[in-house]
């Protein structure tokens, strides 16, 4: 688990200053965005502050893309998923010229500060727009990949990870009917949060993730010990191996003699009303977003760490390896036996 930071290392901003705030999603989508925006924008207002909303992410800083916000236009979006801002990436948001373009386009409607609603992506722009232009930017965790630093949990993981299970119970019963193999992909091109809880959750026979170096042997031994060959589910996380479930079924094929079939859950783990828990961790880290940016702080993500919010220094999010729980791995083997 990480670890709550200290506050001192927190950048300082003059609070005087933060009369008008922007927020903005951006990256790939989560359920929960619209619950933290919600909370957002009511925080602010409770507190006198003036809210924009910034549309599709970084492209729309760049386009000028605004819209005022205010607790009216927030209501009902609590159990939307997506996002009502909309989100993008922006390519040239990646350039210097970009970034200043986006500076001069938030001075120009009074914005003194940010709230950031996304990935590690998202916030090292924001990073450089205080680097360069000294803008204060607090990030929300939205991702439903969980594998930022800072936080135990990310706004959108709980959701994704429950719709994934509910997608393999389903997977099970004609897995079991058939006597199949089935391979289901799960997203985490860099990190097996989801697929190791979805794998355990979902009574998994093998779990491939990227944090553990994996091979064809291993998997090929689990599905055939002791002459094997009955109905399986291995989850796969997408970065595991090249070619992915896709390529990994066939060649198992050869080994496990049933019928195999793959299935890629995809985005579908992005969509759908987010969970109670969700929309209960968005409410609380976009409130302290806000809470922050009036206290001063910036460049920071607000997060959750043993059930305390705590303030992360931006830069560390991604830079720093959040790492998965080692005993989960150990239990995951124990109940796949």
């Amino acid at each position: 688990m990480n670890q709550p930071v200290s506050y001192s290392f927190v950048t300082k901003v003059n609070v005087s200053k933060i009369k008008k705030i922007g927020v903005y999603t951006s990256g790939g989508d989560a359920p929960g965005m619209n619950a933290a925006l919600r909370s957002i924008v009511r925080t602010a207002a409770y507190h006198g502050v003036e809210v924009v909303g910034i549309q599709h992410g970084y492209n729309g800083m760049i386009k000028g893309d605004f819209v005022p916000m205010g607790p009216r236009s927030v209501s009902n979006i609590i159990q939307r998923g997506g996002t009502i801002l909309k989100t993008a990436r922006s390519m040239e948001f990646m350039t210097r010229e970009g970034r200043a373009k986006a500076a001069a386009n938030l001075g120009q409607q009074g914005i003194d500060g940010l709230v950031a609603i996304g990935g590690n992506g998202t916030f090292q722009g924001a990073t450089l727009l205080y680097d360069e232009h000294m803008i204060p930017t607090i990030g929300v965790p939205g991702t439903i990949d969980n594998d930022l630093y800072g936080t135990d949990f990310t706004i959108g993981y709980d959701t994704a990870i429950n719709t994934a299970v509910e997608a393999i119970d389903k997977i099970r019963d004609t897995a079991d009917a058939h006597d199949r193999v089935f391979y289901v992909e799960v997203m985490g091109r860099d990190s097996g949060f989801i697929a190791l809880d979805v794998g355990i959750a979902g009574g998994a026979e093998y779990i491939a993730i990227p944090e553990i170096e994996e091979n064809f042997e291993a998997i090929r031994e689990k599905l055939t010990a002791g002459g094997r060959q009955r109905s399986s589910i291995v989850v796969i996380a997408e970065g595991c191996f090249k070619g992915g479930a896709v390529d990994l079924a066939r060649r198992m094929s050869e080994f496990v003699h049933l019928h195999y079939r793959v299935t890629v859950l995809g985005h579908i783990q992005r969509g759908g009303s987010p969970s109670a828990r969700d929309r209960v961790l968005a409410a609380k880290l976009g409130a302290q977003a806000v809470k922050s940016l009036l206290a001063g702080d910036g460049n920071v993500m607000a997060g959750e760490v043993n059930s305390k919010v705590v303030l992360t220094p931006m830069r560390d999010t991604w830079e720093k390896k959040k790492g998965i729980d080692n005993t989960l791995v150990d239990l995951s083997q124990v109940l796949s036996i």
